[in-house]
């Protein structure tokens, strides 16, 4: 029988080249995101994640069609950029919505299915800045820190049912995400030059960062494995500061990133 893999934001980005690296491993894939998307051997679902209804609805489009879903990957976000004191509430809500909230979900609605056959494959996409929070990129990190706790959490919760949970922690990457980015403006003037060099070099690191192509392959590689850890950072580089991460005294690790992004 066929695998199936459901990829949410799957119309471009990450999204996309795990659902074409799926389709090369054979396995059938649906995406699901609010764009229309014509992909050869990728069937769309138009939804939006922040949607509980429409999620659930595509879900069981697909159940109805295929009879089980062996693959979820949580794919689908955005970024947003600027000073916690000036970001806008809705703007913070919206971050979480779609990053955290989109992720939870599409995972209850295939969860019911996933324990009903005794197996399941969820992946969901961290990030670095996850574990090393980026100033002026504030609420992105805690979505992305969320991601992990959540994954966590869950894994513990369904591994009785031979469900794995993955959350993968990519780093820079070159993709439409660089130019989507939502950039709160510093209106008050006292943040403006640190915040515009800080999302400059953010900008500069994804443009020459990993291909696509390289992460929608990670992901695939990791949606397929019967087992494997909860958290993967993607890259020698990014498992590499994934360990230091640990190891490093926080204060030395948080002076560092400041360092880095908000001199």
């Amino acid at each position: 029988m066929t695998d199936v893999a459901v990829v949410t934001g799957g119309s471009s980005g990450i999204g996309l080249c795990t659902c074409l690296s799926l389709c090369k491993k054979g396995i059938k894939v649906y995406e699901l995101s609010r764009r229309e998307s014509k992909v050869e051997g990728v069937t769309h679902i138009t939804a939006d994640v922040t949607d509980e209804k429409a999620v659930r609805d595509a879900i069981e489009k697909v159940i109805d069609i295929e009879k089980h879903i062996d693959i979820l990957v949580c794919n689908a976000g955005f970024g947003i950029s600027g000073a916690a004191e000036l970001t806008k509430s809705e703007d913070a809500h919206k971050q979480m919505e779609v990053n955290l909230f989109g992720a939870d979900n599409a995972i209850k609605a295939v969860l019911p299915y996933m324990r009903e056959q005794k197996k399941g494959r969820i992946i969901c996409i961290s990030s670095i800045a996850g574990i090393l929070p980026i100033p002026f990129q504030l609420w992105y990190s805690v979505s992305k820190s969320a991601i992990i706790s959540y994954v966590l959490a869950l894994q513990n919760e369904v591994r009785p049912f031979n469900i794995f949970v993955t959350a993968v922690l990519p780093g820079d990457i070159k993709t439409g995400f660089t130019e989507a980015r939502q950039k709160d403006d510093d209106t008050l003037g006292v943040y403006s030059q640190r915040l515009s060099r800080s999302v400059a070099s953010m900008e500069h690191d994804e443009q020459n960062g990993m291909s696509a192509e390289f992460a929608g392959n990670f992901v695939a590689k990791y949606a397929v494995k019967k087992k494997s850890k909860p958290i993967v950072s993607m890259g020698f580089s990014y498992r590499l500061i994934a360990v230091l991460s640990k190891i490093l005294p926080r204060r030395f690790s948080n002076f560092v990133v400041g360092k880095l992004y908000a001199k």
